[in-house]
């Protein structure tokens, strides 16, 4: 068994009637932090909703959870919802008493887990998405997500770790079957209409989240504008021989200093942000086109075909031809 299907089985404990939904987004393991923390990276469907839930917590029947400790990060962003009960959870470097009501905003690349009995006395609903899922596959989402209002929380002063807010109780109810909605949708994989619906559940969501967050001063100081920089050009040089040489000259930074800003923000290095802004570029091109998959890479910043099949396949588990097979209405073909 794969290290993220364990962690994703692992976590799925609850008292929750219902069997888990199926995830049709998955994770998978990107690399280990120098502390040996495992961090997850987001990996999608064609067709898909570019968001997946999960709930933890409670005793197993029969018995109580066991005492595991999840610590763990994501390259994603993570909403986690304490719907009822208390535990003791990891965020960061500090341990913090969690109870029904809390909301846990989580940004990319910060560490959390449970601690101590973690969630046997408490049971989560979480929420987790890639930066580009509120405005969907469309050109230039990735460059302005850092600044979009809805996801101001996982970025804004303060989200260099871990944000708990607090659901009040009049509100919990509204939480509880947004929620629900969400899961439900998501569960319905690729039903017609479910991705958007998925995406719709999502929008609330994080409204709701940003109305918790809500700080007009934070909102008005928040400027990052080394980050945004390199987003910038990024977005306008994906498709070239780009190197990290070439972004940090550009942005008048050593390359050392660039890497180090980016991933302490975002959770991902500069190579990897550029790598998902050619692959974004490649789903809109093998869903939207009919260009040959080699007139694909090399539209997107790989000329050599066979170098961007293998690029493509590590970053979504299937070839081009394939996801764009699955993406119009066909089954994955076998060994796609």
């Amino acid at each position: 068994m794969t290290p993220e299907r364990q962690q994703e089985d692992d976590l799925r404990v609850t008292t929750d009637p219902r069997p888990p939904a199926p995830a049709t987004p998955t994770t998978r393991l990107l690399r280990h932090r120098p502390d040996g923390v495992p961090v997850y990276a987001w990996v999608g469907h064609p067709g898909g909703p570019p968001v997946g839930t999960m709930w933890f917590g409670g005793p197993q029947p029969g018995g109580p959870a066991p005492a595991v400790d999840h610590r763990h990060a994501h390259d994603f962003l993570v909403v986690a919802y304490v719907e009822r009960g208390t535990g003791l959870l990891r965020l960061g470097d500090a341990e913090h008493d969690v109870g029904a009501g809390d909301v846990l905003v989580v940004p990319p690349g910060q560490v959390m887990g449970a601690a101590g009995d973690g969630l046997t006395r408490g049971f989560v609903r979480a929420v987790f998405f890639p930066p580009d899922a509120v405005e969907g596959r469309s050109p230039g989402a990735l460059r302005s997500w850092r600044r979009h209002p809805l996801l101001l929380p996982f970025v804004g002063p303060g989200a260099r770790s871990v944000r708990r807010l607090h659901v009040p109780q009049a509100d919990r109810p509204r939480w509880a079957r947004r929620l629900t909605d969400l899961e439900t949708e998501v569960a319905q994989g690729r039903r017609v209409g479910s991705a958007e619906a998925a995406l719709a559940h999502l929008t609330l969501l994080l409204v709701d989240v940003a109305r918790l967050a809500d700080d007009p001063a934070a909102r008005e100081a928040w400027d990052d504008p080394l980050v945004a920089a390199v987003f910038d050009v990024l977005a306008r040089r994906s498709a070239e021989q780009l190197s990290l040489r070439d972004v940090a000259a550009e942005v008048g930074r050593t390359p050392g200093h660039v890497t180090t800003v980016v991933r302490q923000r975002t959770g991902r290095t500069v190579q990897q942000w550029l790598v998902e802004h050619r692959m974004a570029a490649a789903r809109r091109l093998l869903e939207g086109s009919d260009l040959l998959v080699g007139a694909v890479g090399a539209r997107v910043g790989y000329p050599d075909p066979a170098y961007f099949a293998r690029v493509f396949r590590r970053s979504h588990g299937m070839s081009p031809a394939a996801w764009r097979h699955a993406s119009r209405g066909g089954a994955r073909p076998a060994g796609g």
